[in-house]
């Protein structure tokens, strides 16, 4: 059976990412590319969130067991580092998933002629829970390297943030 692209990213949104199950390997962006040979093999193309993102091993296996189990003969993955990961590719409708789940969606990015900061100033996250903005970072650190701990001074819930980058 030789599948279409079409057919691929529609097999692959069952793919969840590990760290983040509320959403799909293609809703987070991940998945930049899917071409079909004509011999049927797969070759999808991924971006990691961060360079040294540890679940993007179990997301290649997850996306190759998927497609592998959709029929495709062949399944190649393949992993590019440009353009990099941002959370502009992450669509409004992802966004609103995150947010259900109790992770605070990314904010703007910066534009690409401003300058980094030492230190990050963050400002203030919406709590997905009480929908405040009077929040605070407590730590850069999640439990992954895409979210932030916040804390909520209305209803005194912590919560994630997925960075902005």
């Amino acid at each position: 059976m030789i599948a279409t692209r079409e057919q691929v990213f529609a097999w692959l949104e069952d793919v969840k990412d590990p760290e983040v199950p509320v959403l799909s390997v293609v809703e987070l962006g991940v998945v930049r590319d899917a071409r079909v040979a004509d011999d049927g093999t797969v070759t999808v193309t991924i971006t990691p969130t961060y360079s040294g993102c540890p679940a993007m091993r179990v997301i290649e296996e997850s996306i190759r067991d998927a497609l592998l189990l959709h029929g495709a003969p062949n399944v190649v993955v393949q992993t590019v580092f440009t353009p990099a990961w941002t959370t502009d590719w992450i669509p409004e409708s992802a966004e609103a998933k995150l947010e259900a789940y109790g992770i605070a969606p990314p904010g703007p990015t910066r534009a690409d002629d401003e300058l980094v900061p030492l230190r990050r100033v963050s400002a203030s996250v919406r709590c997905p829970f009480c929908k405040s903005a009077r929040t605070s970072l407590r730590t850069e650190f999640g439990s992954t390297s895409c979210k932030a701990l916040w804390t909520c001074h209305e209803c005194t819930q912590p919560f994630e943030a997925f960075k902005a980058i």
